[in-house]
Formats: structure tokens, sequence, C-alpha cells
């Protein structure tokens, strides 16, 4: 796992000839700003640093070193120097490919897959992208083409920010490196704001900033001098148009064989390696996985080469029993004997918030962030790579609001749109919303849903704060500037895209699209590299998310049970009470701590000067919330912790604008960079 980083000069105004007519003064300049956005991702990777220069390209590297330990250093350039490549992430298959290509002619040096991805492009060329099974973003420069190329994965894993000022393309890693650079606007894009309050992340390929976007998952970027603008275009999709039909026992048996072999994939490595362990299905079912491929590997062995070493793994409790699944995770270390390793943390861990709210460079609204920063730090004492259950939700309907959502389909298919909206449209005005109440009362929602198509529906079942909130909370300059823009276009956008015919696979690829990336993919990404920890999904295998879209929908979901085919694989592996308890998830106490320990903090943060100067918010509406919840009249809790994010991200913004601005090319090295 790495930082990459880097700009590249473009503009044909700035062309003479074929080079740059650019100063020394300017070439110093290029060599201080890069060795700062690199130093800003110094914690993505602390092991090893370098940078590369020339008259036209900035690239910048940060290593954590998991893979060919003693090589594999970047920017690492061909032989002739013609090709020069940055690169974070890992290959998988890279073992696979460099045969593929030593048998087309190609001489390797060291044992890395850093040098396979250079080599597969001077091969294949852009194509080479379709060749790779990992999760990365890279950067390479084809010095006698002057073309940069920078691909991103298929499911966003690994992320990618890029910006476009004056001529110049700038990326990285991190909106912290991007956010560097003198000339950049910081005028908020105010789509990404609606985006936030709805779906608590900016949506992809938006950021927070107007002139700072996000490179989509499976696509790539190329530029080359001259050009007016880089080409961005798309690799991959996952496709739901055909759902494979056979028998229920067939498929059970493959659901172990493939996922196995994603696993089996993902546990290449010169460093420690073990797993998180919640004590849900999902963690559960990776450490059975590479239990078993242990077992197994150490069979095959007839050399002893392979030693008969326990998994890792590494769990977070909370001393709120509702909120503690601890003992579900020792269930499963000791059935597989694992190096098992525990922490617990107190409901009053809310010195983090803070730091959350400076770890992702933008507005983040996920609570369990502050969890998930906790159990990457225990894991880095461990291990220097975890692997992860993130993605089972998505891909095989763990979630219980699919469940809610297709008990709505049954009577979105009864009744046609004509008569859905009038009925339910009414009925959700009328009825009392009533959070308090037992769930089969809290009908509002229901009703309100009801009376929309599929992807609208969704779309509010989702939303942390609804339509009719937003538009309360939001200010009438800011909701006159949005010119009737919602986040529903968000999904609007991918619901174009999707290529399948039935409402679970819709949900299921809009998550993807959406929650996914933008949320536990973003989280886990920036919680696991502020401590050097490299995180590895592979429940996200890309040939392994291909193979969940074909099964059919009907085992997704059974008799009221999400991940049925999955739960029902791992019977022989896991116990019945891992698998068939309650989801629980990393919950934090919110509404407790905003009537307790944070209430003071919580009023000063949302009724701050910047805040009321932003002139983006009806404080009216802010000052009537927070009196409704912390009275205890009203539940306000999720509404209040994505303002908290916010507004702690906006006071850290407004300063680090200040200080940003307040200095100049000569000395530039005094730009703020973020601890994390």
């Amino acid at each position: 796992m790495c930082g990459i980083t880097g700009f590249i000069h473009f503009s044909a105004k700035n062309t003479v000839g074929s080079s740059l007519n650019r100063s020394a003064n300017d070439s110093i300049v290029d060599q201080k700003l890069l060795a700062q956005m690199n130093k800003a991702q110094f914690h993505r990777g602390p092991d090893e640093g370098g940078e590369y220069l020339d008259e036209h390209v900035a690239l910048g590297h940060r290593r954590l070193s998991i893979i060919d330990l003693s090589s594999g250093q970047q920017p690492m350039a061909s032989e002739d120097g013609d090709y020069v490549l940055i690169f974070n992430g890992e290959v998988y298959n890279f073992k696979e490919t460099r045969v593929e290509l030593e048998a087309l002619g190609h001489t390797f040096h060291n044992h890395s897959d850093t040098e396979v991805i250079l080599h597969a492009y001077m091969q294949w060329g852009q194509a080479c992208v379709d060749k790779f099974q990992g999760m990365f973003t890279f950067a390479l420069w084809h010095k006698s083409k002057q073309h940069l190329f920078i691909a991103r994965d298929r499911l966003g894993i690994k992320p990618l920010f890029y910006a476009l000022i004056d001529g110049t393309l700038y990326f990285a890693s991190e909106l912290k490196s991007i956010t560097l650079v003198p000339g950049l606007s910081k005028k908020i894009d105010v789509k990404a704001i609606e985006q936030y309050f709805a779906l608590g992340y900016a949506a992809e390929p938006h950021t927070i900033y107007q002139q700072v976007a996000k490179l989509p998952p499976g696509y790539t970027l190329s530029i080359t001098v001259g050009d007016r603008a880089p080409k961005i275009e798309q690799y991959w999709d996952v496709s739901y148009a055909q759902q494979v039909e056979m028998d229920e026992e067939d498929y059970l048996e493959e659901m172990v064989e493939q996922f196995k072999t994603a696993v089996d994939s993902h546990m290449n490595a010169d460093v420690p390696l073990g797993s998180f362990l919640s004590g849900g299905v999902d963690s559960s079912a990776v450490v059975a996985m590479m239990s078993q491929l242990n077992s197994e590997k150490l069979k095959e062995s007839s050399s002893g080469s392979v030693s008969n070493k326990a998994v890792t793994t590494c769990s977070i409790g909370f001393d709120v029993e509702d909120y503690n699944e601890t003992d579900f995770a020792r269930m499963v270390a000791k059935d597989y004997k694992t190096d098992h390793h525990e922490q617990v943390i107190s409901s009053d861990d809310f010195e983090l918030v803070d730091i959350i709210a400076g770890l992702y460079d933008e507005p983040y609204a996920d609570s369990s962030a502050m969890p998930t920063y906790r159990v990457c730090q225990m894991a880095r004492e461990k291990v220097t790579v975890c692997l992860s259950g993130d993605g089972a939700d998505e891909l095989l309907a763990g979630y219980r609001r699919y469940g809610l959502m297709m008990n709505e389909e049954k009577v979105r298919s009864i009744l046609p749109y004509a008569i859905r909206k009038p009925i339910f449209g009414t009925l959700g005005k009328l009825y009392p919303k009533m959070d308090w109440a037992p769930q089969f009362l809290r009908a509002k929602t229901t009703f309100q849903s009801l009376a929309m198509d599929t992807a609208e529906g969704y779309f509010h079942g989702v939303s942390l704060l609804n339509d009719a909130q937003r538009k309360a909370l939001f200010s009438d300059e800011l909701y006159q500037e949005l010119k009737g823009y919602t986040a529903l276009e968000v999904f609007r956008e991918h619901e174009a895209n999707f290529d399948g015919n039935d409402p679970l696979s819709l949900i299921q690829y809009l998550d993807i699209k959406t929650y996914l990336v933008g949320d536990i993919l973003t989280k886990v990404d920036r919680a696991s590299m502020a401590h050097s920890l490299e995180v590895r999904v592979p429940f996200l295998d890309h040939k392994f998310v291909e193979w969940t879209a074909k099964i059919p929908t009907s085992l997704k979901i059974k008799n009221g049970c999400g991940k049925y085919i999955l739960k029902k694989a791992m019977e022989p592996h896991l116990p019945h009470d891992v698998l068939y308890r309650k989801k629980m998830g990393f919950r934090v106490p919110l509404s407790d701590w905003f009537r307790g320990p944070l209430k003071q903090k919580l009023r000063d943060s949302l009724l701050s000067k910047q805040m009321i100067n932003s002139g983006l918010f009806n404080m009216k509406t802010i000052e009537k919330w927070l009196d409704d919840h912390q009275s205890g009249r009203k539940e306000y809790s999720a509404p209040l912790w994505t303002l908290l994010m916010f507004a702690s991200f906006y006071k850290q913004a407004e300063e680090d604008y200040k200080l940003t601005y307040s200095v100049t090319s000569e000395v530039i090295s005094a730009v703020h960079i973020s601890p994390y």
C-alpha cells in the first residue's frame, strides 16, 4: 500500500515547439511543491519515498513495503528510461501476468508487482488494466510520447483525486495533497453539499471543492502534452444482465470454491498478515477460509517450507453490551485456533471526533469511522496487512434495508405508479412521523417511499436527512444556488447504466456505485492508511463480484434471510449463532453523547461563527433540532452528527485556506500539512 501524487503541465499555450516554456525558477517551485504533496501522504508509505521530475511531469511516491521488500522502489523506470511508473495498491495476479509477459520476451529484474505493471503497459498499452486483478491506482508516464496514463481499480478500493488548474493536471491518493497546490480554488461545490447531507459523503466524481474531482472506479484518465483536457474512459462495469439458474446445492459448493479462491489470492505478502474479526458473518467467513487455506498448504508442502502459523485476528469490543460483538468473535477464534487480539473501547471514546473530521479532508458522516480507526490502530501493532469482510452486504444483499425494499416492491408490482403516487403520497403527508414508536408503527417513510419508483424510493430510504429536512436546513441562498438539483440525480445517473431487470439487483448496483465506494471503502482506506496498515477486501475481487452478479436474487434473500447463499454455504464452517444472529455492525452511542458529554461541544460547533457566516444554513432549524434532541422531545442524532462533521470540516478548511493563501511560491514549504 502506498500513496501517489504528481502533476503534468499539458496546456498547449505553455509550449514552444516541443518544449514547455518554463524557467529554471519554475522547475524549483515544481520540485518544492512535489516534495510537499508527497510529504503530506507520508502516513500512506513510511518505509520509502521517491520523486521523478522532467520538463513536463512530476511524480511522487510513498511506499509501504509489502512484496519484494528489498526492491520495487518507485518511481520505477524502464531500462531505457522511456516509461516511469508510480503505483498504489496490490495486483494479486502479478505472478501469472509476469509469466505471460516473459513468454512474450520481457525480462524482469525484481519480484514486485510494480515491475509487472510497467511491462504490461509496455506490451499492451492502456489495455493492460484488463489484465490486472487487484486494488490499485497508478500513473504511468510515457516520456517519448509525452503521455500520462492514470487508472483506478474496478471497485474503487484505492482513491484518486485530481484537479485542472491553468493548464496543469494535479493528482494524488488523498485530497490533502491537492489542497497544497497554489491557485487551487477552495470554492465549495453546492451539489456536494446536497449529496453530503443526503448520503453522508460527496458522491463520485464530486468532492467538496468545485475544482477537484475523483476519478471514478473502473475508469482511466489519459492526457498528452498539448491536449486541451484529459480523456476519461470507463473500462469496466459489473453486469446484472444474466442470472444463472442452477441447483441450490451446486451454488453452495461454488460459493465456497469461488470465495476461497478470492481469499487465497489476497494472502500473498512478505510481511505479517492477519484479518479483522468482528464476530459477524463476513469477517468470520474470511477467517475461516484463511485458516483452511493455511492448513491445506501445510498438507501440500512435502518439504515443510510452509509453517503451520495461526491466522492473526483483531477485534474491537465496546463496554456497552448492546454494541459488543466480541463473544461471537471469540467463538470463531477458538474454532480456528487463531492468534486472537481484542481491545475494548470505552463508550465515551469521543476524543476521536476531531481526529476523524480531519482524516477525510472533506465532510464524511459515517460515525463507525471511529471504531474502524481504533481497530486499524490495534491491528497495525500486530500485522502490516489485514483482510476485511467489506463488500459482502452489497454483493449478496445483507443489509436489512434490502429486505424492506423488497417488501415495498411487492406493493409496487401490484399497484401501478399512477395509482400508488396519489394514495401513498397523501398517506405519507398525513401520517405522523414517530421515530420513538415500535418499527411497525413507523409507516410514514414507507408510505412516502411507496409513492415513488424503485430508485427514488431507495434513495428516500437511505437518505440521512430526507428532502424536507434538507430544505429546512439549507439557507434560501444555498437552496436557490442548487437550482432544483437533488442528490437523487446521483442514483438516476447510475440507474441509466444498469443492465439488469429486477429491483434487488438495481439497488445492489446503486450501492456498489455510491455507498460502497463513497462510504465503506473511503472509511477503511483513510482509517487504515492513517496507521500505515494495508487492508485487503477479498469479497471485492472483481471476478468474485462478477460471479455474484449472476446469482439469482431468490438465493440472496430467501424466507426473509439476507445473504442467504453465503450463510448457508458457511454452515459447515462457522457456528450457527454467528451466522444467524441479528446484524450489529460498528455503532456509536451518538444520541447519548449529544445529550450528555458532547452536549456543549455540539452546540458550540453547530452554532459557531463559521457556521453562521458560511451562509449555507438556516440557523433556526439547527437550533430547533438541538433543543428538541437535547430535551429528549425528538431524536435527531443522525442529522446532528452529520452537521457536526460538516462544521468540523468547515472550521479546519477555513483555517487551512487562510494559511495556504498567505504564503508565496518562494516559501511554499510553510504550507500547512495535515498530521494525518
